[in-house]
């Protein structure tokens, strides 16, 4: 293949964000418009994210997407909404002015790569679109702000709009048809509260039963309980959990966030037919949560559960070693310990660990069930990246 002489690439990261006030549900799925506002936490980048890279030359015979090595389709309307939106905006820019490059009608190629397992509860669609919209906008040189940006990734998928920023980040619901005021913005940066940490407990790395699409639409169709949580559970914890927030306050933190996760389980368990997102080896996280927070006195630590049985553990790093070192003593031997971060805690002792009188069938579930441990923290948003997945001849290259 030679060398295409109108080449353009442009790389970024994006994170994982993991809500803690819930989104679920679609008052319109075209647009990907939600029931209700969310809210969520940023993660750091260095311990999970997606690397895109967009590149356009008239050289491509199409559009075209690359993800960890397979081919994907780019036909499908949440991929082609984000592509229309894009070139419109680079069109405008064309238009206005005759000697910038004609990047609009040049097809596109995507080419993307997760540190971590696709469609398993782990937020990669959030990543993925954020960093395709965030790289394709650096591509077109666009002066459009994240929030601006936010609007597009929605359509792509939900949560994508809340990796666009680092941080405590909220998603407007909006009550527009056409979807212009669902919006994503800051509630605070990452260093506004960077002691923050995250403990992901991987159940499983299999694809998830019954996709968060399909999820969605049937609780929405179903569940008694969900029309209370929108309307009155939801608005309610966003404001409480943004106090909380910049208040720097866990206590209260914790008690929203695991109480926003039981009342999102609960309307799944409410869909009919029930659509059962946790497991056997979920439930004992949450036992074990429980356990921690009894011994300390008061909630040092917090679970929430996506779509998916993954557990995520949310402490303050001042009490790393009541919470981390709990799971390290019970974990110690699964993959996920040997960074910096696992590095850096000390498992509880035998001693006290025994003086929690923690559950043997907690215990075994989580030994048995558990097939890696991340360590974390909040985060920022998505980073331009001069590490290009496509090479000068527009060939997808491995770093």
């Amino acid at each position: 293949m030679s060398t295409p002489t109108d080449l353009h690439r442009a790389s970024t990261t994006a994170p994982v964000n993991i809500a803690v006030i819930k989104y679920w549900g679609k008052r319109s799925t075209t647009l990907n418009l939600p029931t209700n506002s969310s809210l969520s936490v940023t993660l750091s980048q260095s311990d999970l994210r997606t690397h895109t890279t967009a590149s356009c030359s008239h050289s491509f015979n199409s559009d075209s997407l690359l993800l960890n090595g397979s081919v994907q389709d780019v036909a499908g309307a949440r991929t082609q909404a984000c592509f229309r939106e894009l070139r419109a905006l680079r069109s405008a820019i064309e238009e206005k002015d005759a000697a910038e490059p004609k990047l609009s009608a040049m097809p596109l190629q995507i080419v993307s790569e997760n540190n971590f397992p696709t469609a398993a509860g782990l937020a990669s669609s959030a990543a993925g679109f954020a960093a395709l919209v965030r790289a394709i906008a650096d591509l077109y040189r666009l002066p459009a702000s994240p929030t601006e940006l936010s609007r597009i990734a929605r359509q792509g998928s939900g949560s994508a709009c809340r990796s666009l920023f680092g941080g405590f980040v909220a998603w407007e619901a909006g009550v527009e048809e056409d979807g212009r005021d669902s919006l994503a913005y800051e509630v605070a940066p990452a260093s506004h509260w960077p002691s923050m940490r995250a403990l992901i407990l991987v159940v499983s790395a299999e694809k998830k039963g019954v996709s968060s699409t399909t999820g969605m639409q049937a609780t929405v169709a179903t569940s008694a309980l969900f029309p209370m949580r929108v309307k009155d559970v939801v608005p309610q914890r966003m404001k409480r959990m943004e106090k909380a927030i910049h208040e720097k306050d866990f206590a209260t933190f914790a008690d929203l966030t695991m109480r926003d996760s039981n009342s999102f389980h609960a309307c799944c368990l409410d869909t009919t037919p029930p659509i059962f997102y946790l497991n056997d080896v979920s439930r004992a996280a949450i036992r074990a949560v429980e356990g921690i927070n009894a011994k300390a006195g008061k909630e040092i630590a917090a679970y929430t559960f996506d779509a998916g049985p993954n557990c995520v553990v949310y402490y303050d790093e001042e009490n790393e070693a009541l919470v981390a070192g709990w799971f390290k003593a019970v974990l110690g031997s699964v993959e996920g310990w040997d960074g910096a971060r696992g590095g850096a805690v000390a498992p509880m002792g035998e001693g006290e660990l025994g003086a929690m009188k923690s559950d043997e069938k907690v215990l075994v579930a989580l030994r048995e069930g558990v097939g890696r441990v991340i360590l974390t923290g909040v985060g920022e948003g998505p980073i331009s990246v001069q590490e290009h997945l496509v090479d000068e001849k527009g060939q997808p290259v491995k770093l």
